[in-house]
């Protein structure tokens, strides 16, 4: 999975996670996760590990969904970690990603959080 582009700043990821998505590259997005990565999808379950984001996504993939980018929110960064989130554009909720800084200056997932439903009042 080298030969791909790194993550070179947190924000990174989100933009590589919309090109590889939208070409099909399930073996793409599942790069942009460290090894043992966590992620809370589909909703109610836990993916969890590079192997098995990849496996997911090869499934969400094959319906030949369009992603579009979101605008981020500010990312808070602090001692090799930081957090990612954006607004979907429909106004249902919030994505969040927690990304760890790799011993080559690049970024990965570590935990990723794809949708948060706004909270019921």
């Amino acid at each position: 999975m080298s030969a791909y582009e790194k993550a070179m700043r947190p924000e990174d990821i989100t933009r590589l996670f919309v090109e590889r998505s939208n070409a099909g590259d399930a073996a793409g997005v599942a790069a942009l996760y460290e090894e043992g990565a966590v992620m809370a999808y589909p909703p109610g379950v836990l993916t969890v590990g590079q192997e098995a984001i990849r496996e997911l996504w090869e499934k969400v993939l094959a319906n030949r969904l369009r992603f579009e980018p979101e605008q981020p929110l500010p990312t808070l960064v602090s001692d090799g970690i930081a957090l990612t989130s954006t607004p979907p554009r429909d106004g249902s909720g919030a994505r969040a990603q927690v990304v760890r800084r790799q011993p080559d200056g690049s970024w990965l997932r570590l935990l990723d959080q794809p949708e948060f439903a706004p909270p019921s009042l």
